[in-house]
């Protein structure tokens, strides 16, 4: 299977679709992966979630169809499954930069082109890895919240102060993990946690699951990060493993780092 064929064959099916309800189940089964692991694939390789592509994709035909044929601002939120003209409104002149009363035949509107991957993309690099299960545990710990641009800076500083807070307390940090908002495409917060009970930390249970383990031979932050963007960029495209709805972990241990990402 190509996947930047079948990513190609979806971002189609949304322009062909986009004044219909969008089910993410239905482009999920046209690349034979579940709904998770389509929208953490999506954004990993544009760069910008599912959701907002099809929002953006969206306004750009109401600025062409306002511009074009002056269609009324409630047909159109109708037209593009706006709940009302007020949400469309607000959405319209966010992307536009102009209110969509105002638009005339001077107005310069913005267009979010379809996205058209590179067939011929060639993955070739090789990655090693192991499956295994883990029975639920227990975990505690902080957090900082951050988001796809900024945890490759927030996560080493994080750790770096919580170990220097409570190494001598608590010991060496065990995990590390990512958490997503709910629509799975970007992350919120970076956990430093220890595996053992404190009482004064968030407490986080892992439940019982397969993953995929990927082991790093030292826990240098620039290492991890690579081996984070290997797998959401080379392995996960030319799998065929779904991914769970569980939080990524990194598992600090003998001076290495296991990167753990749940599967079914």
């Amino acid at each position: 299977m190509n996947i930047y064929k079948s990513l190609n064959e979806i971002t189609k099916y949304i322009d062909d679709n986009l004044e219909e309800d969008i089910e993410y189940g239905t482009l999920a089964k046209m690349i034979g992966i579940n709904t998770y692991t389509l929208q953490r694939l999506f954004s990993i390789l544009t760069g910008i979630s599912l959701a907002e592509y099809i929002r953006k994709r969206r306004l750009s035909n109401a600025g062409y169809d306002l511009y074009q044929n002056n269609e009324k601002i409630i047909d159109l939120a109708i037209k593009y499954q706006y709940e009302n003209a007020t949400s469309f409104s607000r959405a319209f002149e966010k992307f536009h930069g102009i209110k969509p009363s105002l638009v005339n035949k001077e107005t310069k509107l913005k267009n979010f082109p379809r996205i058209i991957f590179d067939e011929k993309i060639d993955l070739t690099s090789e990655l090693d890895y192991e499956i295994i299960s883990l029975e639920d545990f227990n975990l505690y710990g902080l957090h900082i919240d951050t988001n796809n641009d900024t945890i490759g800076v927030d996560a080493p500083r994080f750790f770096q102060e919580t170990t220097k807070k409570f190494y001598d307390k608590y010991g060496e940090i065990n995990y590390g993990m990512v958490t997503y908002d709910e629509e799975r495409e970007e992350c919120e917060k970076y956990y430093c946690l220890f595996d053992k009970e404190i009482n004064d930390f968030e407490h986080i249970i892992i439940p019982k699951s397969k993953w995929l383990k990927f082991r790093i031979n030292s826990q240098n932050a620039k290492e991890i990060q690579e081996m984070s963007h290997k797998f959401y960029e080379e392995f996960l495209p030319s799998c065929k493993y779904n991914l769970k709805e569980l939080p990524e972990l990194e598992y600090y241990h003998d001076n290495i780092t296991d990167f753990l990402v749940a599967i079914y």
